[in-house]
C-alpha cells in the first residue's frame, strides 16, 4: 500500500467518508437513535478534549516565546508584519464577499418567511472588545450560573494579554525569573506530547463530527436560504482556493505542498466547527510542517485564533449584510461598502472576547443601520455555513504565520 494511503491526512479523508456514511444512516433512522447519539458523544468529547489542552499551551507557549524572542532582533516588526497581513488577508476577503453578494443577490426575491426575523441576544460592540482584553483573573477563566448548572470557560484573549505580561516581566527580572521560564519551557513539552496523542484521534473526531452534522442538520434547512449558502460558499471558496494560493506564489510557497500540509487543519476547523478547538492542532502543523519557529508560532497563532477570521468576520458579514439589505429593500451606498470594509478589518477583533460570527454581523448591520432583526433570517442555516467560515479561518491563520515568517526570513525552508 503506498505511504500516502496511510498518511495523517489520508486518514482524516477515510474519517470525512465514514462519517457522512454513518451520518446519513442516522437521519434516515427514527428520532432519538443510538447512533446519532453516540456520534454526537464522541464528537463533542473530542473537541473538549482539543480545548482542555488550550489554556496551557497558549500560556506556556507564549511564556517560552517570550523568553526565546530575546534571541530574536526583529520581534516587534514580526508582530506588526502579522497584524498588517492580517487586516490585508481581511480586506481582500471582504472586497470578495461584497462582490459576491452583488452579482448573486441573495436577498433579493427571496421567499424566506419575514416571521423568522428576531434580534439576536447577543451583539458586537467595541467597548466590549476594550472590556474583554482587560483580564478578569490572573488565569483568564470565567464561570456562568444557569438554571442547568454551573460551567467554566476562558478567554483566550485574556489568557494570551496574561501570558505576554508575565513573559516580558521574567525577562526584565533576568536571572530570579530563570526557574519559571524552564518550567514554563518543560511543561509546553508535556502539554505538546499530550496534545499529539490528541491529534492522533482526529480520524475518529472527524467521522463523529460530520456525522453528527449530517444527522442533525441534513439539508432541509436550506430550503429558501440554499441561494444565501451558495453565496456565502462561493465567497469562501475564492478566499481559500484563489486568494491564499495568490498570496502563497507571491512569496514563492509551494501552493499545492502548503494544502497538502495544511489539510488537517482545514478539515478539522471544517467539521469543528471551532477555531479555538483547532488551534492547538494549527500551531502544531505551522510549526512542524510548515516551518515556522515555535517562538514566533507560538505568538502568531493564538492571535490569529481570536482575531484571524476571514470567513467569519468578513466574507459572511459582507453577503448577509447585502442579505437583509436586499431584504429589506434597503439601498446601499457607495460609503456604505466602504464601512463594511472598514468593520470586516478592524472588526474581528471587537468579535475576540464574544465569540462568534452573529456577533460580528451586528457590529456590522448596527454600523450599517440595517435591522438588527435579519440576524433571525439567517440563524436557520448558521451551523451548515459556519463549517466554511471555520475551515477558512483556521487556514488563513497557518497561511499568515507562514508568509510572515519568510519574508522575515525565519521560515524553516529545508522543511520544503
Amino acid at each position: 500500500m503506498p505511504k500516502w494511503a496511510t498518511s495523517f491526512g489520508a486518514q482524516v479523508i477515510y474519517g470525512l467518508i465514514i462519517g457522512l456514511i454513518l451520518g446519513f444512516v442516522a437521519a434516515g433512522m427514527a428520532d432519538g437513535n443510538a447512533l446519532a447519539a453516540t456520534l454526537d458523544w464522541v464528537g463533542s468529547t473530542y473537541v473538549k478534549l482539543l480545548k482542555l489542552l488550550i489554556p496551557p499551551l497558549v500560556f506556556t507557549a507564549v511564556v517560552t516565546s517570550i523568553a526565546n524572542l530575546r534571541q530574536v532582533t526583529n520581534a516587534a516588526r514580526l508582530a506588526v508584519q502579522t497584524l498588517v497581513w492580517f487586516a490585508i488577508t481581511a480586506l481582500f476577503s471582504v472586497v470578495i464577499g461584497i462582490v459576491v453578494g452583488l452579482v448573486i443577490k441573495p436577498g433579493a426575491n427571496s421567499s424566506v418567511d419575514a416571521s423568522t426575523a428576531a434580534e439576536p441576544t447577543t451583539t458586537g460592540s467595541w467597548m466590549g472588545f476594550l472590556d474583554s482584553v482587560v483580564p478578569a483573573n490572573i488565569l483568564g477563566l470565567g464561570a456562568k450560573v444557569t438554571e442547568s448548572g454551573a460551567s467554566v470557560n476562558f478567554n483566550v484573549l485574556q489568557i494570551l494579554v496574561v501570558s505576554l505580561l508575565l513573559g516580558i516581566a521574567a525577562v526584565r527580572v533576568g536571572k530570579a525569573a530563570e526557574p519559571f521560564i524552564a518550567f514554563s519551557e518543560s511543561l509546553l513539552k508535556v502539554v505538546q506530547e499530550v496534545l499529539w496523542w490528541v491529534i492522533r484521534l482526529a480520524p475518529i473526531g472527524t467521522a463523529a463530527l460530520i456525522g453528527n452534522a449530517a444527522a442533525s442538520y441534513g439539508w432541509d434547512a436550506l430550503g429558501s436560504l440554499g441561494k444565501f449558502v451558495l453565496a456565502i460558499y462561493i465567497g469562501l471558496a475564492l478566499v481559500i482556493f484563489v486568494l491564499y494560493p495568490a498570496v502563497l506564489a507571491a512569496h514563492k510557497i509551494p501552493v499545492v505542498e502548503f494544502f497538502k500540509r495544511v489539510w488537517p487543519v482545514t478539515t478539522l476547523g471544517f467539521v469543528t466547527r471551532s477555531s479555538m478547538g483547532v488551534m492547538p492542532v494549527t500551531q502544531r502543523t505551522t510549526e512542524e510542517s510548515m516551518g515556522v519557529p515555535r517562538e514566533y508560532a507560538s505568538f502568531a497563532i493564538p492571535l490569529g485564533a481570536t482575531t484571524k477570521m476571514d470567513g467569519c468576520a468578513s466574507i459572511y458579514p459582507a453577503i448577509a449584510a447585502l442579505f437583509v439589505a436586499q431584504f429589506y429593500g434597503v439601498p446601499l451606498s457607495f460609503s456604505d461598502y466602504l464601512l463594511i470594509v472598514i468593520v470586516s478589518v478592524l472588526g474581528s477583533a471587537a468579535t475576540a472576547g464574544t465569540t462568534g460570527a452573529t456577533v460580528m454581523l451586528t457590529l456590522t448591520l448596527s454600523t450599517l443601520g440595517l435591522p438588527l432583526a435579519g440576524v433571525g433570517l439567517l440563524l436557520a442555516v448558521d451551523p451548515i455555513i459556519d463549517m466554511g467560515r471555520t475551515a477558512v479561518n483556521v487556514t488563513g491563520q497557518s497561511v499568515v504565520a507562514t508568509v510572515v515568517a519568510k519574508r522575515e526570513r525565519i521560515l524553516d525552508e529545508s522543511r520544503w
